[in-house]
């Protein structure tokens, strides 16, 4: 019984969830976004198998993927907007690093660069993203229709063990294939004189992108592990108690 003149401490409200039509724009996002990257696998898997002889078979797989890959990365940009407006628990920052990293990387690298496209880097990276985001969108799809299985959250925080190590090399590989032409091309660059009396190279803020993923990459990585910790942890202490 509580001491007279002693606040009891009320424990704090559940988050509540979102509306019935954000939680209905949610869902068909989701599965949107699960079906597109389904689509990215196919023409990913497609163009291995109809090349598996050659010994650069990853040297065309930007051309075969790049239309549906530049759709639904893109569209990825629509969470930052749900963080924003807190229709999601996300965190707004970690959210517009993680999406604007891979939308970067599409249209800042990939799309102006050919040595980027036919690199062994945009390869591994695609597939990683492929992988990653066909697991997260359909485990999102099932939490919003009240429906967790657990292979597929296991999978979302077991996977990205390997995965997120071979994206993050993908991501590097893809980049400095991209910092010899961008420095020839001088794209995307300003050199003085000029009426805004600055000068911007883009090869170096390509590398400067590069540096940023050496204390990012660790933060979000162990994110992750700690994440693990608490759904695979909670639920392995659950069914050892029943």
């Amino acid at each position: 019984m509580a001491a007279v003149g002693k606040t009891v401490p009320k424990s704090p409200k559940p988050r509540a969830g979102p509306g019935s039509l954000a939680r209905g724009w949610l869902i068909l996002y989701n599965i949107v976004l699960t079906a597109g990257w389904l689509a990215v696998m196919y023409v990913y898997i497609l163009h291995v198998l109809n090349n598996s002889s050659s010994p650069e078979v990853y040297s065309g797989l930007y051309d075969s993927v790049e239309v549906v890959l530049k759709v639904f990365q893109s569209l990825a940009l629509l969470e930052i907007v749900h963080a924003a407006l807190g229709i999601v628990p996300s965190n707004v920052l970690l959210t517009a690093f993680q999406v604007f990293s891979r939308v970067f990387l599409v249209w800042g690298v990939m799309h102006p660069f050919k040595e980027a496209q036919t690199s062994l880097g945009a390869s591994l990276c695609i597939a990683a993203w492929t992988i990653t985001e066909i697991i997260r969108y359909s485990f999102y799809t099932f939490a919003l229709l009240n429906m967790k299985p657990y292979i597929l959250q296991w999978c979302r925080y077991t996977f990205f063990i390997v995965l997120y190590p071979i994206g993050v090399t993908g991501e590097l590989l893809a980049i400095y294939s991209s910092l010899a032409p961008a420095a020839e091309q001088k794209a995307f660059s300003l050199e003085m004189p000029n009426p805004l009396n600055v000068s911007f190279y883009y090869h170096y803020f390509l590398v400067g992108v590069m540096f940023t993923y050496i204390p990012i990459f660790p933060q979000l990585y162990f994110h992750m592990v700690r994440q693990r910790r608490k759904v695979i942890g909670g639920v392995t202490k659950v069914a050892k108690k029943e």
